[in-house]
């Protein structure tokens, strides 16, 4: 929007609808609580009715121009959105409803995780077909990764070489779980253990992949596998922490990539917290405990968000589930750091947050030792929640676009005032990415 057109927008705005203004106690500087925003926002008397949805908060003068690419789950779309107006500017035509995540990329195509129609297992989240869409929706390549042994679900991630990280559930039997020490007063017929392959969309061929089930940790059973402390292993998983009826024990559902350091930081939403995981490693270095760059092996390089899924009674629980670990890079306000959407499904007390959270400089797992990283900048506010989905992602100009998913969207700026609010008239949404209006993804959609 050029500065003509914003200023006549503005004077629209102070004469058309009412504007209020309030201000609350700053938080404390260390950004130690998320608190509520420091300034209220402005508040539309009427709302900017946009296609899907309602802008019910602006101000013009802080809000980050651009596009908001939404993944619309309870409608199967997928559409970019000015978020200055609300209307629908670009949308393409799926074969198949959301596996959830889709994004824009560069040169103009989607990166989208779809359902399989035919998947064996209906576990919320699935998805099993991955695909490279064209801008007008043709399909460039497709991949499907759903069997009665594997099944693709949530998110999948670009990697600088080409390859697609593609996170799995992989299926294993009641009698390998017995065997690898998990409790059968659980009563399952099967375990849905995740993994991690990466294929090579030229060749189709799955080219690295890490197992979950090759880095357990159980002190239920000495007479079965992968008996030993779990307080003294911290890099290993308690295969008995968390209990599904449908053998979804774990429940990954976030995934993102860190170029700078080749680790994979994977959101385990029924552990309430971000498994680290060395990417360095061959696929048989990813089976063992040592070798890689951190020389850990397939184990966990860290882990961060609820200490006690490794009975760790130092350092305090941070995450009650948790969406969209974001590796913020090294083009972004707060490089190195991550930001983290946390539901916050704390019976009687439910409330969603967003972190900002500043990793150790060398990441370490020490058993009985506080290993939580340091809070740099949080936001809530009283009518942000959401169950589940969700996520946040930094801005250019430091503001952070908020994805509540059963309600819509927020944009608040650092120090915490709403500046957009986007109500998508109760339709689910599992993320949204924003886009410049020149950006190269959306240059290539010859808008």
């Amino acid at each position: 929007m050029n500065t003509f057109i914003l200023k006549i927008f503005r004077l629209t705005l102070i004469i058309c609808i009412g504007i209020t203004y309030s201000s609350c106690n700053n938080d404390d500087d260390s950004g130690n609580d998320p608190g509520e925003p420091v300034v209220d926002p402005i508040t539309i008397d009427n709302p900017i009715v946009g296609e899907t949805g309602k802008i019910v908060t602006l101000n013009p003068d802080k809000v980050t121009e651009g596009y908001i690419l939404i993944n619309d789950i309870t409608n199967a779309r997928v559409y970019l959105m000015d978020k200055l107006d609300a209307k629908i500017k670009y949308e393409w035509t799926l074969t198949s409803r959301l596996g959830n995540d889709v994004v824009l990329l560069d040169d103009g195509k989607l990166l989208a995780s779809l359902k399989d129609p035919d998947a064996v297992y209906n576990i919320g989240g699935y998805g099993g077909k991955i695909q490279l869409i064209n801008p007008d929706s043709s399909i460039d390549w497709e991949y499907t990764y759903s069997d009665d042994k594997h099944l693709a679900h949530h998110d999948i991630e670009l990697l600088p070489n080409g390859n697609i990280l593609v996170m799995a559930w992989k299926i294993r039997t009641i009698t390998e779980a017995e065997q690898a020490g998990y409790d059968l007063s659980n009563p399952n017929d099967l375990l849905m253990p995740e993994s991690i392959v990466e294929i090579n969309p030229q060749t189709d061929e799955i080219v690295w992949e890490w197992d979950s089930w090759d880095h357990l940790i159980q002190d239920h059973d000495a007479t079965k596998d992968n008996f030993g402390d779990i307080s003294q292993n911290p890099q290993l998983i308690d295969i008995n922490y968390h209990y599904d009826d449908r053998g979804d024990i774990m429940h990954a559902n976030g995934m993102d990539y860190d170029p700078a350091t080749d680790l994979i930081y994977l959101s385990i939403n029924f552990y309430s917290e971000i498994w680290v995981i060395d990417h360095s490693t061959t696929t048989a270095e990813a089976a063992t405990h040592t070798s890689g760059n951190y020389n850990k092996g397939g184990d966990l390089v860290y882990r961060f968000g609820n200490p006690t899924t490794y009975k760790n009674t130092v350092g305090a629980r941070l995450f009650y589930n948790n969406h969209f670990p974001n590796i913020l890079l090294e083009n972004e306000i707060g490089a190195g750091n991550v930001l983290m959407y946390m539901n916050g499904n704390i019976p009687g007390n439910e409330q969603s947050s967003v972190y900002e959270l500043k990793l150790p400089q060398t990441l370490a797992l020490n058993p009985n030792q506080n290993n939580e990283p340091e809070i740099i900048w949080g936001f809530t506010n009283s009518e942000l929640y959401s169950p589940l989905v969700s996520g946040a992602v930094r801005l250019a100009n430091g503001n952070t676009l908020i994805t509540q998913g059963s309600f819509g969207f927020w944009e608040v700026n650092e120090n915490k005032e709403v500046v957009w609010k986007f109500d998508a008239d109760s339709s689910l949404h599992w993320r949204g990415y924003h886009y410049d209006y020149d950006s190269p993804g959306v240059t290539n959609l010859n808008l």
